[in-house]
């Protein structure tokens, strides 16, 4: 049976594809990564300004034409940075 790796309630139905359950726990890992690694946001400003830096990156890798695999990576740390100001700064 494929049970997912994580459900998630969102009122009309769960979220529980593989996919999805394995993006959301990379972008978990990457949130726990970065905020051990660097703490917290101390402002909004900080926060809107790593968001930028990662977009730009994931930018970087699709104007490049780049693997998926590296897209991936930079749209998963953009999610994380995104969840990170959410939690820090909201």
């Amino acid at each position: 049976m494929n049970e997912p790796l994580m459900k998630i309630n969102l009122g009309k139905g769960i979220l529980n594809t593989r996919a999805e359950s394995k993006a959301l726990k990379e972008i978990a890992r990457e949130y726990v990564r970065a905020t051990e690694k660097f703490g917290g946001f101390a402002t909004t400003h900080e926060g809107y300004a790593v968001i930028l830096e990662e977009l730009d990156e994931l930018w970087d890798e699709i104007k490049a034409n780049s693997t998926k695999k590296a897209m991936r990576k930079e749209a998963m740390q953009l999610s994380a940075m995104a969840f990170r100001f959410m939690v820090d700064c909201c």
